[in-house]
């Protein structure tokens, strides 16, 4: 691990956010809350946001920011990092386009929207050398942290990974209702929830599993001191057994898509070591005989080691909301967020998760309980 999270002659970093979707809106709660960190700009692409105070757009106090559409502007000002939290679903080519724009700028970048940056070693050599070739432009450097929420696939199992005494296998769990999460088109059209059977959804494609989900494995394989042989896939999928109406998304008709089930297994020595699993339903009363979460909670992420000793950790967020997508989003943001420093110092180039020191947080002031206890 190089680099230090030094700020720069006791200056506070400045930072932008790109984007007020579900990553964007905690990532901005989050810079305004570390005392290391300044808030000096937030992106948008909807003309109606513009000119809006950013306090508006995320649900707090007014901030004294206006939102901007103007990236040349804020990049022109002088930046030390952006979070760049704009989709890359939908706009993958575009995505890696603003990221670009930003590294050749001089504004480091951390990001959840560029799956196969998430592992430099692995991803496609000609989206590599496009990278890092932005990066030794602008003497800057570029992080993609995950999205699901990245932590609980690949920094939890490695932590839990040094308590164990033999290892057998390793899954990372995401067992969520999506009726929760506040996006309707990816929930239809990427995932593919209401969609006929007959249909494959992109994401369930195994070449989109491995391309989102394998770089997961590898950061692990290379925690772990290992090679993976191969990245194999295990999909499964239950169809709606009636008609339901979603809040904010509509109706999912009887016969489409209802859950689905999918594994995608880093194979080391022949035999599959290294598991995510994502167990995910638009309503939870289907596939009832398929991991569920906890009783009284919607979503939980969960690693579970088989060895000895065996180990099961199960987390639940909530970002005071009681929407557990909303918590998982949190999460996301503040790992992306809470590793600026890091990101600043560490040199030109491309990291990876594995390359971050020991990241934590920052005490909120005046916040805690003061007395004796309850």
């Amino acid at each position: 691990m190089t680099g230090t999270t030094t700020r720069p002659s006791g200056n506070k970093w400045r930072v932008a956010v790109w984007g007020t979707g579900n990553v964007g809106r905690p990532a901005i709660r989050a810079v305004l809350a570390n005392p290391a960190l300044e808030l000096v700009a937030v992106i948008v692409h909807a003309p109606e946001k513009v000119g809006i105070d950013v306090g508006d757009l995320i649900g707090t106090d007014q901030v004294g920011i206006s939102a901007t559409e103007d990236v040349d502007s804020v990049l022109a000002a002088g930046l030390d990092a952006l979070v760049y939290a704009a989709s890359g679903d939908f706009r993958p080519v575009e995505a890696i386009g603003d990221v670009v724009k930003c590294l050749t700028a001089g504004a480091n970048v951390v990001t959840p929207a560029i799956y196969p940056l998430y592992h430099p070693r692995t991803a496609p050599r000609e989206l590599l050398a496009w990278v890092d070739g932005a990066c030794q432009k602008g003497s800057s450097t570029f992080l993609a942290t995950g999205v699901d929420p990245g932590w609980a696939m690949d920094l939890l199992p490695l932590v839990l990974s040094g308590i164990c005494g033999r290892i057998d296998e390793i899954r990372a769990q995401e067992i969520f209702d999506y009726s929760t999460y506040n996006a309707p088109d990816a929930v239809r059209n990427i995932v593919g929830f209401g969609l006929p059977m007959e249909v494959t959804p992109r994401m369930l494609q195994p070449e989109s599993l491995i391309q989102v989900w394998g770089p997961t494995l590898n950061l692990l394989a290379d925690g772990l001191g290992v090679r993976l042989e191969a990245i194999t896939t295990v999909i499964e999928r239950r169809p709606l057994e009636r008609t339901i109406d979603v809040p904010g998304m509509g109706r999912f008709e009887q016969g489409t898509q209802g859950a689905m089930r999918f594994e995608v297994q880093g194979v080391v020595d022949g035999a599959v070591r290294l598991v995510v699993e994502h167990v995910t339903r638009i309503t939870p009363d289907i596939a009832t005989d398929w991991p569920e979460p906890p009783v009284g909670k919607l979503g939980v992420h969960k690693v579970v080691i088989a060895g000895r000793p065996s180990i099961e950790v199960t987390i639940s967020a909530d970002d005071g909301t009681g929407n557990p997508a909303e918590g998982g989003n949190s999460t996301a943001a503040g790992r992306l967020v809470n590793s600026i420093p890091a990101v600043c110092a560490y040199g030109p180039g491309l990291m990876s998760v594995l390359d971050l020191p020991f990241i934590t947080g920052t005490l909120a002031p005046g916040t805690g309980r003061v007395g004796a206890i309850p």
